[in-house]
Parts: C-alpha cells; structure tokens; sequence
C-alpha cells in the first residue's frame, strides 16, 4: 500500500509540474490543492494501516508514519523539481517540521512516563512462593503436618495476594509428588506448569472456577453481588469460612504530605465529591489520580462495598487496572504519579511488593498494621476465606478442618497475615 501511495504521488506531482509549466497559475493552485490533499490523505491513511495492523502501535507510531509520507512526498517534490516554487516547499518544510517537532515531544513524554516507579508485580510473582521452588519463600512447618492427604487431592484455586498462604497449605498437606511438576526448568530460570491441585487464576476466575466445579476450595476475598448472584443464578450454594484476617489499605505516593485519610474523604475522593489533593491539605499537588481495579477482582469489590451510600465513579480507562500487581493493566502498570491514589490489601502491598516509593495511610487516625488489624481498631479490617462448596467432599472437608486448626493458623500467621483469634482455633 505505501508503494502504491508513493507511486500515485510521484506520477500526481509530475503530472501538476507539466501542467504548471504550460498553465502557472493552474499549476501553482493544483500543486497546494494536492500537497494538502496528500497530507490529509497520508495521516488517514497512516491511522487506518496503524488500527488494522499493529492496534497498539501507538500516537508516536502514527508520528513516524506521517514522517515517512512526507519524506516520500519530498522526495518526489525533488524528483520533479517543484521545489523550485515557495508555495511548494515553505508548506512542505513545515509540515515536516510540525511531525519531527510532536514526535519528539511525544517521545519525551513517554520517556516521562517510563521514569516513574510503577507499583507492580515482581516478575515472576508466583515463582518466589512456589511449594518447592528454589530459594521459596513459602512457609514451611517446624514438624510434620497432622494431615496428610494422598488421594482425592483437593484442588486450590484463589487471589494473588493469598497464594502465599494457600501455597504453604498444599506444600504441607499434600504430597510432594502431587506438586513437583509446579515448576520446570527452562535454561537457568524457574518457569511454572499447569498443576491440577494448585493454581492462582485471580479472584474472577477463582470463583467462576468453584462455581462451576473445576475447584474444590478457593482462598479470596468477599464476592462481589455478581458473583453471589451467578453462585444462585447456577445453583450452587458457597460456603465462607473465615481463615484469617486482612486489611484493605489505600496508599500514596512517599512524597504526597498526606498521611491520614478519613473513611468519608476517601469515599468522597472515589464518588467524585473531591476532586483535588489541595482539598485535602496538599496544595500542589493538583488533581487527584484515584486509579480502580477491574471488575471482579477482590480488591475492587472490597472498595465497592466501602462506597455505602455513595456511588463510584467510572474511572477514565488509563486509571483502571486490571491485574493484582497493576495496582497493585495487563499492559500498563499503576503508575506512581505524585498526585495518585491506589488500594490493594495489606499483606500484598508491604511483604509482596516492596515497593518504597509508595506509602500506606492511615485511615481515621489508625495505621494498618497486624496489631491493629488483630484487636479490630483498624476500621477496614476484614475476614479472607476459604470458599467450598455445599457438596464439598470429605478430603476438601478435612483439609478445612485442618486449616482452622493451630498448625493451618500457625502457616496463616507465619506468612505474614492476621490469624483468627484464639478462641476461634480448634485443634
């Protein structure tokens, strides 16, 4: 397609320089009529090759791609020799100028952009919290489990920000063999298997999986009202029960001023009703970036229960994130703006992330730690589950049981989050 564009512009341009040279003024006037006409034409259809070809592609390759029309049209310009005339070439250099000059600028802003720290996943996440990786950081016990199960292996399934703790109960619970194809070795990296028994699809797809029968215990959050209503929508009763305890956190650039939110700013900042960090105390900072997750996730719909009474706003499409490290996109992590706002849950944002360039804020005057989280006075506090079915069998059952009690609480406990409390631990 380009060369055939490159071919109708050289023959056009030769056909306005005989014409020109028989009628001036005719020529002078075709010559602007099609120097704009190819223009228009070239960024058309530059964008159009852009969508169809490489969706991705971006504004600076539609930059480059005017750039390399209008070199080809200054290429012809030279072969016939119209350059010649000022109402040729004036334009002309403009133009070129005018792509050179936005693409630039436009690749300094992306330049921009990829300076600042993003808050998302280490690579390989998965991979540190492995039941048998090398150097995994998994939670291993001081002394045998009391439960060993080595037939009708129960099948895990839940949210990133849990599989620590879910990774350590299968490590050890069940055996070593039913795990040993969760990693292989590709070159001197770790890469990880499709395991049966365990796996981390994220909370949508954790639910969609119990529901449908394709797991047998899910560790997540809370379901959101969808995904209570496509449990009865399928006829399938869910039962919750609470393992352990988790904050839900908001936090901030480590520059932002601001360290204390109240539960009433912060639905305020997320129902739209304040919009600037000066509203707040924090004067230059300017407008309040309040990034949301995607629909389903455990995280989005912890946020959507704390919004009571109030609704949440659609977010522009760049501040939606999807994926527990995007904010914690798929294809464009939460970006540390100074003048943003992210949420996710404790344990993930401190022990998984690391990452010091964002701060956690107190909520009504109280930090989220595991002291404040356990005697309740953080005021976002909440249960995290393990999830089964009503037809559960007796192995996933025992298994339960058996997280419930002091070795499943101790694993709870040891990887970092709030157990439950000691009159709620069975032995």
């Amino acid at each position: 397609m380009i060369l055939i564009f490159i071919f109708l512009a050289v023959l056009t341009i030769g056909i306005i320089g005989v014409a020109g040279k028989k009628y001036p003024c005719l020529g002078k006037l075709l010559i602007n009529l099609c120097l704009l006409a190819f223009f228009f034409f070239a960024a058309l259809c530059g964008m159009i090759v852009l969508a169809f070809t490489t969706p991705n592609a971006g504004i600076y390759s539609i930059f480059l791609a005017a750039a390399a029309v209008g070199l080809a049209l200054l290429f012809s310009c030279l072969l016939w020799g119209v350059f010649r005339k000022k109402a040729v070439w004036i334009p002309t250099i403009c133009f070129l100028a005018l792509v050179l000059v936005s693409s630039g600028g436009y690749r300094a802003y992306e330049c921009y952009l990829n300076s600042i720290p993003t808050v998302g996943e280490a690579e390989d996440l998965l991979l540190l919290y492995a039941p048998y990786g090398q150097n995994s950081k998994v939670v291993v016990l001081d002394e045998p489990a009391t439960l060993r199960l080595s037939e009708e292996i129960p099948r895990l399934d839940g949210a990133t920000a849990l599989f620590p703790v879910y990774s350590a109960f299968a490590r050890a619970v069940y055996p070593e063999e039913a795990l040993a194809d969760y990693l292989r070795v590709e070159g001197n990296q770790y890469r990880m298997n499709e395991n049966p028994y365990l796996k981390c699809t994220k909370t949508a797809n954790a639910y969609e999986s119990i529901i449908s029968g394709n797991a047998d215990m899910i560790f997540v959050a809370a379901p959101s009202e969808e995904q209570a209503q496509t449990a009865r929508d399928n006829g399938v009763e869910l039962t919750f029960t609470p393992i352990g305890k988790e904050a839900f956190v908001f936090f901030v650039n480590a520059k932002n001023p601001i360290e204390n939110l109240s539960l009433e700013e912060i639905r305020q900042i997320y129902s739209g009703e304040i919009m600037t960090w000066s509203e707040l105390g924090a004067d230059h900072l300017g407008e309040i970036r309040a990034f949301q997750r995607d629909e389903g996730s455990g995280s989005q719909s912890a946020l959507e229960r704390l919004m009571t009474g109030k609704n949440l706003i659609q977010p522009p499409t760049e501040n939606r994130i999807s994926g527990m490290g995007g904010i914690i996109k798929q294809t464009a992590d939460y970006k540390n703006f100074k003048n943003a706002i992210g949420f996710s849950f404790r344990f993930y944002s401190t022990e998984m992330v690391q990452n010091n360039q964002i701060k956690l804020l107190q909520i009504d005057n109280v930090f989220p730690n595991t002291d404040n989280i356990e005697n309740g006075s953080y005021p976002i506090s909440s249960d995290f589950y393990a999830v089964t079915r009503s037809d559960a069998n007796a192995n996933t059952l025992r298994l339960l049981e058996w997280i419930l009690g002091s070795q499943g609480q101790e694993i709870v406990a040891k990887t970092g989050y709030t157990p439950l409390a000691a009159s709620g631990i069975s032995d």
